[in-house]
């Protein structure tokens, strides 16, 4: 699912001394949908721009006081509009000196009056459009270098949380095993102690061997290459209603098909995702993963029963989520899929949708009940 920025109109600046004109202009530009404003002087016309962004800035040439070429040479030395889009129009200078005297002062286009109105919208909408897209491309590189810091951020806090498991658990396991280990190599050392320093030292490697599992099964579950989906899906929420003491429910129709392996992974990676929000956002009792398959698409719900989230989220909008939604918009949009999120009155449910390949599904396996 791509963002989407809503086609906001854009201001245009009219500048004439001449309120008739000003008047002309609007109803030739009122179709366009565009804030148009009016300035009936060329000092004006620099106090709107100090105020406001202009896309256009339509002006007269010939006005009293500070005519457009002045105006013009004006407004290109400031560094702001080194790039707004001025179109000259004139009754009066209309030869060639003097439009390339509008040229060299910025203007990228000169009109000469009479105008025609279908010209004079043509021309104005190009450089209007031309603005927003650039005011579009900047609102979205900014919220690039805001998920990259974000994307940056997880990675670190994910190797901090890994590097305090390693740590303060295996790490702890391990050392306990050696110290009692050691013990075995001292001297006068009784057979019952040595007995009893060696079934220490197998409960800690033990229990090391198990987080090893543990941390490695949550980074990528064997159960999803060897099992497939299903298998992984029910160890999963088994797992995290223990972990987190959310009551979770896996509901999954019978005879649910094996899909293909990139596909299994993307689901099984957004619902794991997706329940971690729950976890770390949502204050939720309890939690569903709904699994559903049909006309060629497969269907993931995550549903809780928690304090929701906003309107913009829901919309998706730049700047409302985090590094968890990009994650999981980005693997739907890997898949052609689609993404929606939703209030559930009270709780949020996320919806996630992706066409399956033909010939990706395997055999249905009938051995998996409809609810977990």
């Amino acid at each position: 699912m791509n963002t989407t920025i809503t086609a906001s109109p854009v201001n245009i600046l009219m500048v004439d001394d001449q309120p008739g004109k000003l008047l002309s202009y609007e109803v030739m530009l009122g179709e366009l949908g565009e804030n148009l404003v009016k300035a009936s002087s060329g000092r004006e016309a620099l106090e709107l721009l100090l105020k406001m962004d202009f896309a256009v800035l339509l002006m007269d040439v010939s006005m009293p006081e500070l005519d457009g070429f002045e105006l013009a040479e004006m407004i290109r030395q400031h560094p702001r509009f080194q790039k707004t889009a001025i179109i000259f129009i004139s009754a009066v200078h209309l030869t060639d000196v003097d439009r390339l005297k509008g040229y060299e002062r910025g203007a990228v286009d000169y009109i000469s009056v009479p105008i025609i109105p279908e010209l004079l919208r043509a021309k104005v909408s190009v450089f209007a459009e031309l603005h927003r897209q650039a005011r579009q491309l900047e609102a979205l590189n900014q919220e690039l270098n805001r998920l990259s810091n974000s994307l940056m951020n997880a990675q670190d806090e994910e190797r901090r949380r890994i590097a305090r498991e390693l740590h303060d658990g295996l790490g702890q396991d391990l050392a306990a095993a050696k110290m009692m280990l050691s013990a075995l190599t001292q001297p006068r050392q009784s057979v019952d102690a040595k007995d009893l320093a060696m079934s220490e030292a197998n409960l800690m490697l033990d229990h090391a061997i198990k987080q090893v599992r543990t941390i490695s099964h949550l980074l990528h579950p064997p159960l999803l290459d060897e099992m497939g989906l299903l298998s992984a899906l029910r160890w999963y929420t088994e797992g995290f209603e223990s972990r987190s003491g959310i009551e979770t429910k896996l509901e999954i129709p019978n005879n649910f098909p094996r899909l293909g392996a990139e596909v299994e992974t993307a689901i099984f990676k957004i619902t794991q995702e997706s329940l971690t929000n729950v976890f770390r956002h949502a204050s939720a009792q309890k939690a569903t993963v709904r699994l559903e398959e049909q006309d060629g698409r497969v269907s993931v719900s995550i549903i809780d029963n928690g304090k929701g989230v906003s309107e913009d989220l829901i919309a998706l909008r730049p700047g409302s989520y985090g590094i968890g939604i990009i994650g999981i918009k980005q693997r739907v949009q890997d898949h052609g899929g689609l993404l929606v999120l939703r209030s559930a009155n009270p709780g949020t449910v996320v919806e996630v949708s992706i066409p399956i390949k033909s010939g990706a599904r395997n055999q249905p396996i009938s051995a998996y009940s409809s609810q977990a």
